[in-house]
């Protein structure tokens, strides 16, 4: 059997477009400024705080402000990799730096890349708010200048801010190589069918990291989100914040709750949207996004099959199935060609995954699956391409670079063989199309050490911190945001009902109005609150 996904931990820079275009018990709260369910946090300013918990690397020591120099933004990327015909001029661009080692503040320094979209509405400004959109490894930059207008109300009373974090795009980016590499490690089988391709896919992997260390060895040290929140503090400081106002989504939330637990003072409306659970073993995330994404097919397959006329892969959700995994299986033993490239059975699935992120992109799924399964292979090849960061001219973004660089330095754990192999049997018994490793091999053979401090979150003190959470969430399911809400303290849970990653962007009026409403007018939520999808 065909298997496919060797990482979906977040969202992507593209799905979170995708959803742009388109378009939770907690803690009591605590903190000055800050009341309990149900109250209103009125006032997101105060005194500027030093951390309370000391970091393996981040300092400890008061953040230092600067000033951002703002100019246009001319480097911008669009989703296909093309470049503006002129700037926005809405869109301000800057840069801020950081020291590249927190043990070493008057050391060497990296810099941090930042976009802001100016409040519409200046005259009832609030401040700025800070964004990171998922990964670990999407570009701030570039998904802010897609997605601002997906924030409009927002928008009115905010500058929208976004950055690269430490390791992503233009913030000294990881790079694992030439493309060359970076494309034979997407194109692989996620789960070879024998030893001999099992053995095969072990050298390619080994062949990535070893370029990673080859290419950016002096970075992989400082790269993970301990850092990236003392980073995000230099930042709040640099756009003359007190209180650091944020929206982190996916792999943002975690970013989020580590800055919330190292800067508890220091937290003004926060919102976190798909959450992770940061304290999960790699095993454990495995496991539980195996089961999220299972159920995002089948969902899928589901809906598809209401319209059987329409649905191209098959009449009801059991043939569909079926002919999605004999697809597979023509793909693992013959690829299929499109234009000089092949499409592989691992990149076939990455093209799954990522349009099981939205319910905007299940039909544009179906077509893909039907026109694969007619020889055609140009749209699901498309798909896994923007969500691995590859550009038109073949070259790719830092994401596929980034995603295991700050994914491995945020744990201790390295799985030894035996572990992997036991993890594979045991994710395929949930789902033969999922299934598989995860980032354990990945983890396994890189070359620095992690450690787990971004693991570890405990947010007494701070304001309250809003949690999201959506039930039919495949890349961060539901059973996270109960267990990060209750991780933090000081979290409010909010449940979606409703499938898709990510719920603010989703469409959902509910949401919408308790998110907008806490924003902006500091407004926390009852408890137990849910919100149910169209």
């Amino acid at each position: 059997m065909a298997r496919i996904l060797r990482a979906a931990a977040a969202v992507t820079a593209l799905s979170t477009v995708l959803s742009a275009c388109g378009g939770g018990s907690g803690g009591d709260g605590a903190g000055r400024g800050g009341s309990v369910e149900g109250g209103v946090v009125s006032d997101t300013s105060g005194p500027v705080a030093t951390p309370t918990t000391t970091a393996t690397t981040a300092t400890t020591t008061a953040t230092p402000a600067e000033t951002i120099a703002w100019g246009p933004c001319t480097d911008i990327k669009r989703p296909g990799g093309e470049t503006p015909a002129k700037p926005d001029p809405a869109q301000q661009c800057g840069k801020i730096k950081v020291p590249l080692d927190y043990a070493k503040p008057d050391g060497e320094s990296i810099e941090i890349a930042v976009i802001r979209v100016k409040a519409t509405n200046p005259g009832k400004r609030i401040g700025s708010l800070v964004f990171n959109f998922g990964g670990p490894g999407a570009s701030g930059v570039d998904t802010m200048a897609q997605a601002a207008k997906a924030f409009t109300t927002l928008n009115g009373r905010y500058d929208l801010v976004s950055f690269d974090p430490r390791g992503v795009g233009r913030s000294s980016g990881v790079q694992c190589g030439d493309s060359a590499v970076i494309e034979r490690f997407t194109a692989m089988d996620t789960l070879p069918a024998n030893e001999t391709e099992r053995a095969r896919s072990r050298e390619t992997t080994k062949e990535f990291v070893t370029a990673c260390q080859r290419t950016s060895g002096r970075l992989l040290p400082y790269i993970g989100t301990v850092n990236a929140a003392a980073d995000m503090d230099r930042l709040r400081a640099a756009l003359g914040e007190r209180r650091l106002n944020y929206f982190g989504i996916s792999y943002g939330t975690q970013l989020g709750a580590v800055y919330a637990t190292r800067f508890p003072k220091n937290v003004g409306r926060f919102v976190l949207d798909a959450p992770l659970d940061p304290s999960v073993t790699l095993a454990a995330r495995t496991m539980v996004q195996t089961k999220g994404f299972q159920h995002a097919y089948d969902a899928f397959l589901k809906d598809c099959a209401k319209q059987p006329r329409e649905c191209e892969i098959g009449g009801d959700a059991t043939i569909a199935d079926k002919n999605v995994m004999k697809l597979m299986d023509e793909l693992n033993d013959k690829p299929l060609k499109v234009g000089k490239r092949l499409l592989t059975q691992g990149l076939a699935g990455t093209g799954i995954a990522a349009a099981l992120y939205s319910r905007m992109t299940w039909p544009l799924l179906d077509q893909a699956l039907g026109q694969a399964m007619k020889g055609d292979g140009r749209i699901l090849l498309a798909l896994a391409d923007s969500y691995s960061g590859r550009q038109p001219d073949g070259s790719y973004t830092t994401l596929m670079s980034s995603f295991p660089a700050i994914s491995c330095a945020d744990t201790a754990e390295r799985p030894t063989p035996a572990q992997l192999t036991a993890l594979e049997d045991e994710t395929l018994k949930v789902s033969p199309l999922f299934g598989g490793a995860g980032m354990g091999l990945i983890c396994s053979m890189w070359p620095t050490p992690g450690n787990d401090e971004a693991r570890r979150i405990n947010a007494t003190g701070s304001a309250p911190i809003l949690v999201v959470g959506g039930t039919g969430d495949p890349a961060t399911p539901y059973e996270w945001a109960p267990k990060l809400t209750a991780e933090l303290r000081t979290g409010v849970l909010v449940t979606y009902k409703g499938e898709g990653h990510g719920a603010y962007l989703s469409g959902n009026a509910c949401i919408k109005k308790i998110i907008d409403a806490y924003l902006i007018d500091g407004k926390v939520p009852d408890r137990g609150i849910v919100c149910t999808g169209s």
